[in-house]
């Protein structure tokens, strides 16, 4: 049920879309809930009018490509997903996905839009090597990553500073070859 708004990239169980103007209260409210800034490491604080303009920057910036995960069923919000810092030169990527409520972690939601954005980012934006970063802690996200097929290149150590305790982030990375064996069809 997308009546709505426009699916970019549809599943089975989610979508993903755009942000507009309109969703600056929600992606407020998103950025704000305790455990997605605990799990992501975010320590910025800002406004409704700073985000508000940071939707507005991200709608002109080829660079990156930001989206709203949705629930096909009753199209509700759940987190977002985003390409970024995007080097057309060498075709190369950064990715990272939030959901933010506890009531939609462990079903597979988050699952479905790494994989509906990897197909984008090979298929569509023409990257060879999508990667991601991930704190340690963050155990579910670290099984999520290494079943979809993102692998583990390397610890930098001691790179965040969040409630009282230095923090390890893992780097994950996807190459384009690797995306195709695994997600297309052989033939």
């Amino acid at each position: 049920m997308m009546n709505r708004h426009s699916a970019l990239l549809t599943g089975e169980q989610v979508y993903l879309r755009p942000l507009n103007e309109d969703d600056a209260e929600l992606y407020y409210h998103m950025f704000y809930e305790p455990e997605t800034r605990r799990l992501t490491g975010t320590q910025k604080h800002l406004t409704k009018d700073q985000i508000a303009g940071y939707i507005a920057r991200k709608a002109g910036d080829d660079s990156s490509v930001l989206l709203l995960i949705a629930l096909r069923e009753g199209d509700e919000v759940i987190g977002d997903i985003a390409i970024q810092d995007m080097d057309r030169n060498n075709r190369t990527a950064n990715l990272r996905i939030a959901i933010g409520d506890g009531r939609h972690q462990g079903r597979g939601y988050g699952r479905e839009a790494l994989v509906l954005m990897l197909d984008y980012g090979f298929g569509i934006l023409n990257l060879h090597r999508i990667e991601l970063e991930v704190y340690t802690y963050n155990k579910r996200a670290l099984h999520v990553y290494e079943s979809v097929g993102f692998v583990k290149e390397g610890v930098r150590r001691h790179t965040l500073y969040y409630n009282h305790e230095y923090h390890d982030c893992i780097t994950m990375s996807m190459l384009e070859h690797e995306y195709r064996e695994r997600y297309l069809p052989k033939g």
